[in-house]
């Protein structure tokens, strides 16, 4: 039974600024923007209030074996596509193939609870040449 949290202003701070973009961002990202409405919050807590949200089911943390992970303001369920170039993640609107979780369990007999299935290659804006890491950092 997941325990009941206290929305508190900084977990509520770190919620809408994920809410309020797509880009998958970094833990200190979210430390820069969350200063901006708190400007004493510390690094600490906005990694804590992260780990709370994700355990909460508000978030989703992405870990794609690199040393930091992404979080996800949108907790359903749905897969990713990592732009090689550039490393930003985009959201991929497709059905969740549940029935290969189903082919998995008769092939080879798992028990599978949910799968996760990750998109690579180079993102539509970095094939055109039209991507700017400036423009990014600015967008909230």
């Amino acid at each position: 039974m997941t325990k009941k949290m206290r929305m508190t202003k900084q977990k509520r701070v770190i919620l809408e600024v994920l809410k309020n973009t797509t880009s998958h961002p970094t833990a200190d990202w979210v430390y820069e923007q969350a200063k901006k409405q708190i400007p004493d919050i510390s690094l600490g807590t906005v990694y804590r209030n992260l780990n709370v949200l994700r355990d909460m089911g508000e978030i989703m943390e992405l870990n794609y074996g690199s040393s930091q992970s992404r979080f996800d303001g949108n907790p359903k369920e749905h897969y990713h596509f990592t732009c090689e170039s550039c490393s930003r993640v985009y959201d991929i609107d497709l059905p969740v193939q549940r029935e290969m979780n189903e082919l998995v369990e008769k092939k080879n007999g798992h028990r599978v609870d949910y799968h996760r299935l990750e998109f690579y290659g180079e993102c539509k804006d970095c094939r055109k040449g039209t991507y700017s890491k400036d423009l990014e950092d600015n967008r909230v």
